[in-house]
């Protein structure tokens, strides 16, 4: 069973970079995609990026494209978030979590499971 453990977090000034990290317990196979979402307080959880085991394809949220970058790393079942050029906007608590890839599902949160305790990120004006 796949267990995620996210970190890398903190508080920055707008137009910083910060990289997270989303460490996987727990084998991950082809049919896998690993997403990041964030969810400020008060607010649903909201779709950043995922990217696909099988073929490393990624997808980006709007608000986040040409601004963030996922990756895997090259440590075993490691997935990367650099964020660059933050803005307040960008504060929330980052998660990250696992499926079986959906094209259908792939920005829904509720299709994902093993989320870690998340890791927060505040950007500051």
């Amino acid at each position: 069973q796949m267990q995620a453990a996210e970190s890398g977090g903190g508080s920055v000034q707008v137009g910083d970079s910060l990289r997270l990290s989303c460490a996987v317990s727990g084998r991950i196979f082809s049919r896998h995609a690993v997403g990041w979402f964030r969810q400020a307080p008060g607010k649903e959880r909201q779709f950043v990026a995922s990217i696909k085991w099988s073929d490393n394809g990624t997808d980006y949220a709007d608000s986040v494209k040409g601004r963030f970058t996922i990756s895997r790393g090259n440590a075993k079942n490691t997935v990367y978030l650099q964020m660059n050029s933050l803005k307040p906007e960008d504060t929330a608590l980052y998660f990250c979590g696992a499926k079986i890839y959906d094209s259908r599902t792939k920005y829904y949160w509720k299709s994902y499971s093993s989320w870690g305790q998340g890791t927060q990120v505040t950007v500051s004006s």
